[in-house]
């Protein structure tokens, strides 16, 4: 997936040709394309890292680059741009800048405590995740609340979902895509499961393979906090967000028919935030966002599908089983293999190209969704 992203990011973001990045990154052309058109995970498993024929014997002299500038003054050390150039000039180097920076990430020691910056590039935003109270169909309900902020403007989108999962996870960054008119170019996060599979030494993260390809589909650079009470310092915006919201987009508790009634309100009041004067700018919200957004990517033709798939088989019941619930298919696929596709609010069956079944999503346990028309072919 790594390899797949750099092609996507060297075409779409950096310009470069299918025959540039082919030559440059050893692929054939055919695999150059291949990438541009499916941003999803490969199907197969790397199982020993890419070798380095090109970068291999400059190695040791990056690495002792880096160590000398240990000793040296923070304002005054290497930038991976600059070990390219000297690579360049001192060794007639002739792969690509992207490798190099790709090594010196993973080699560069943790840098030291800083403060967060008060300013911020446009095009950055922050994401977490919030937990509120609401009055649903009549009875008080915990929702998640998705956060979204711009670092620039301080736009800010929130939307409410019944769950954090990895389809939701998705489905928020989707409608704030379109909520800001674009994606932004950086993204800080936490180190949150739907994202990160794990944290390994040296702060480097083994990222999910999911996240990666819908990383890869809309191009922007993702950014992780340290882990523990620390980096919630690396993402204030959108941690003083998720605390705004609740006291002022949900105080008093709402009462509310649905998901859907409770986001259009969420929604509105998002958009009157445009009118906040930023402290110290002399311009509102919405001004700086007017500024901001030329700085913004452009939103891919197909959006991401926020769903997920599972290959289940259809009981002589005619019921598919997923998470605990029992969802009905048409009779005559009983005992057949589907596909289930779980998006946040419903689940479709499917068998080949065909959806067979679409229910409303449950998240109980030991739970019957059934439609009686599947049943209708069954003899008495």
């Amino acid at each position: 997936m790594d390899q797949r992203e750099q092609i996507r990011r060297g075409y779409f973001i950096e310009g470069r040709s299918i025959r540039q990045i082919a030559h440059e990154r050893h692929h054939d052309r055919r695999t150059v394309r291949k990438a541009l058109h499916d941003a999803g995970p490969p199907r197969y498993t790397l199982r020993e890292p890419h070798p380095r024929p090109i970068l291999g014997p400059f190695l040791g002299v990056i690495d002792h680059w880096l160590e000398e500038d240990q000793q040296r003054p923070p304002k005054q050390r290497h930038t991976a741009r600059r070990i390219y150039h000297r690579l360049v000039a001192e060794y007639g180097f002739r792969g690509g800048e992207s490798t190099v920076r790709q090594y010196v990430r993973e080699r560069r020691p943790n840098r030291p405590e800083v403060f967060i910056p008060l300013e911020h590039d446009p095009s950055e935003a922050q994401v977490d995740w919030g937990v509120a109270q609401v009055i649903m169909a009549g009875r008080q309900t915990s929702v998640r609340l998705f956060c979204f902020r711009l670092c620039y403007s301080q736009k800010s989108f929130v939307m409410a979902f019944p769950t954090e999962r990895r389809e939701a996870f998705f489905a928020g960054h989707l409608a704030a895509f379109s909520f800001i008119g674009g994606v932004p170019r950086r993204i800080t996060y936490d180190n949150l499961a739907t994202a990160v599979q794990r944290v390994l030494k040296g702060g480097r993260r083994e990222e999910q393979r999911e996240f990666i390809a819908f990383r890869s589909h809309y191009l922007f650079e993702s950014n992780f906090c340290r882990p523990g009470k620390e980096g919630a310092h690396e993402k204030g915006l959108v941690e003083n967000l998720v605390g705004y919201a609740r006291r002022n987009f949900l105080v008093p508790l709402p009462e509310v028919a649905s998901f859907e009634e409770l986001n259009a309100l969420l929604l509105a009041r998002c958009q009157t935030s445009d009118g906040r004067l930023l402290p110290g700018q002399g311009r509102t919200v919405g001004e700086a966002w007017e500024a901001e957004r030329p700085h913004l990517l452009p939103l891919p033709r197909f959006p991401w599908s926020c769903c997920t798939v599972h290959a289940l088989k259809a009981s002589h019941s005619s019921v598919v089983r997923f998470e605990g619930n029992r969802y009905s298919v048409p009779a005559g696929y009983a005992g057949r293999n589907v596909l289930l596709r779980a998006y946040v609010d419903r689940v479709d069956i499917a068998h080949g190209e065909r959806i067979i079944a679409s229910h409303p999503r449950s998240y109980g346990r030991g739970q019957d969704i059934l439609d009686p028309y599947h049943y209708v072919p069954v003899p008495a």
